[in-house]
C-alpha cells in the first residue's frame, strides 16, 4: 500500500510565518525556524516554504532563513519564491533545500522548468499551480498570488498548464486550489481527481484541510501521493501525530514516529 505524505506549509513573510484565507489577510503566526522545529518534532513528513511576496516584489527567497532551517531539520524541505533562473535555484539548494517549487516565473517563462530539470533533475523540480475556478466553472491558474495587489489571473486553463509543465520535466506539481485556501472545507476532491487523471507525477493536494476526514477523502477519492497543510496546524486544531493517528484509523497508510 502507498504511503502518503503529510506536508506542513509555512508561507514566509519577512522572515515570519504568516496565515491568510484565500491568500489574503495574512496574519503573523510566528518566527519561521521555531515553527519547522515544532513540525519536524511531531512527525511531518515533509515542510514546504513559501516566500509569498518575492515573486510580487521581484526579488528571490532569502537565503538566510533557508539556511538556518536547514541546521535544524532533518526532514525533506523545499523553499519557494521568486526563483527565476539557475543560479538562484542552485543558491537556494546550496543552502540547504531538498526541492525547488517554481510557480509565477515559470508563468512567464516556461523555459525554465526545461532548464531547471535538465540541470538539477526532474526529480527536484516542483510544479506550484494556484488554481481558482472562475465564475463560469472554468479552472484558471494565478500568478503573483502572494499579495492582493499583484494577483494575476494569467487566464491559463490549470490543466493544460499542468500537462505542459510536466512535459517541460517538472517532477512534482502541487495543487494549490485557491477556492478552498483556508476555508477548512475541505479539499477540492474533483479538481485533483480531474488533475490525477491528467498527469502520471506525484500530485500534492492543496487548500482546504480542516480535519483528517479531509486528508482521508482526498487520498482516497483523488488519489493524490501527498497533502499538504497549514492552518489546522498553525492553529493547534490538530497535531501531526494525532492527525497519523487518526488516519491510520480510517486506513490510510502514513508513517508514524517514535
Amino acid at each position: 500500500m502507498l504511503t502518503r505524505r503529510i506536508i506542513a506549509c509555512l508561507d514566509v513573510s519577512d522572515g515570519m510565518v504568516v496565515k491568510g484565507v484565500r491568500f489574503r489577510n495574512h496574519q503573523v503566526l510566528g518566527e519561521v525556524v521555531e515553527l519547522a522545529q515544532r513540525y519536524r518534532d511531531q512527525g511531518i513528513d515533509e515542510l514546504v516554504f513559501y516566500d509569498i511576496t518575492a515573486s510580487g516584489e521581484g526579488r528571490s527567497v532569502d537565503k538566510n532563513w533557508v539556511e538556518r532551517c536547514a541546521r535544524v531539520l532533518d526532514i525533506p524541505f523545499c523553499v519557494a519564491g521568486g526563483i527565476g533562473d539557475l543560479q538562484t535555484a542552485r543558491q537556494i539548494l546550496n543552502a540547504g533545500c531538498d526541492k525547488i517549487p517554481v510557480n509565477s516565473p515559470a508563468l512567464e517563462r516556461p523555459e525554465l522548468i526545461t532548464e531547471l530539470a535538465e540541470t538539477f533533475g526532474s526529480q527536484c523540480i516542483v510544479v506550484g499551480i494556484d488554481s481558482m475556478r472562475s465564475e463560469s466553472g472554468t479552472l484558471q491558474v494565478w500568478s503573483r498570488t502572494g499579495k492582493v495587489e499583484t494577483a494575476t489571473d494569467t487566464q491559463r486553463s490549470t490543466m493544460e498548464w499542468a500537462q505542459e509543465a510536466v512535459s517541460r520535466g517538472a517532477g512534482e506539481l502541487v495543487l494549490n486550489c485557491m477556492n478552498s485556501d483556508g476555508t477548512k472545507a475541505g479539499y477540492d476532491v474533483g479538481q485533483l481527481r480531474e488533475l490525477r487523471e491528467c498527469v502520471a507525477v506525484p500530485l500534492i493536494a492543496s487548500g482546504g484541510a480542516g480535519c483528517a476526514q479531509d486528508f482521508a477523502d482526498v487520498f482516497a477519492l483523488a488519489d493524490v501521493d501527498g497533502a499538504l497543510a497549514a492552518g489546522i496546524f498553525h492553529r493547534g486544531e490538530t497535531t501531526v501525530g494525532a492527525l497519523k493517528s487518526e488516519l491510520l484509523e480510517l486506513g490510510v497508510c502514513v508513517r508514524m514516529t517514535n
